[in-house]
């Protein structure tokens, strides 16, 4: 228990110790003001702020160890990914190739060759002698896109059968 006296200056106390807290909340309102004016002043505001900070926290994290083995890991990966594809690139051009000089592929490249000459002394009366693959191809293309702008009408089935 407490006597009277103590109680007394317990009290004392704890008004001064509020009227103390009262005062250091008014000082710490003007520092707090007085700070944003400086701001103000200097241009400073939030956002600005805001990039500093997060510049500030890119670069700590850029130097930390476990960043640093992540991106040598990542562009390890991408390296051997990029070298991955140019073989892939690679080997697809090589297998286009060896299947243009395949016998199957010469077959059918004269194939075509002759059944094209062959519509075209047909359709058009006039002999066009073989050429290359490329050359009929152009040729069937140029003739399509005549006859999709309103070039020469098509031969219908029943005509190419007289």
């Amino acid at each position: 228990m407490l006597s009277e006296e103590e109680k007394e200056e317990l009290k004392a106390e704890l008004v001064q110790l509020e009227d103390e807290i009262t005062t250091l909340r008014q000082v710490l309102s003007a520092k707090e003001r007085h700070l944003v004016e400086i701001k103000q002043k200097l241009g400073m505001n939030l956002m600005n702020e805001l990039k500093q900070n997060f510049s500030r926290s890119w670069h700590d994290m850029q130097t930390t160890t476990a960043y640093k083995k992540t991106h040598e890991t990542l562009s390890h990966a991408g390296q051997k990914a990029t070298a991955a594809f140019s073989n892939v690139g690679t080997a697809i051009s090589k297998k286009f190739g060896d299947m243009r000089n395949s016998p199957t592929f010469k077959s059918f490249e004269e194939r075509v060759e002759t059944t094209v000459t062959s519509l075209k002394t047909k359709v058009g009366g006039t002999n066009h002698s073989g050429g290359s693959f490329e050359e009929v191809l152009n040729s069937t293309a140029h003739a399509s896109s005549q006859n999709a702008a309103g070039g020469p009408r098509q031969t219908t089935d029943e005509e190419l059968q007289c």
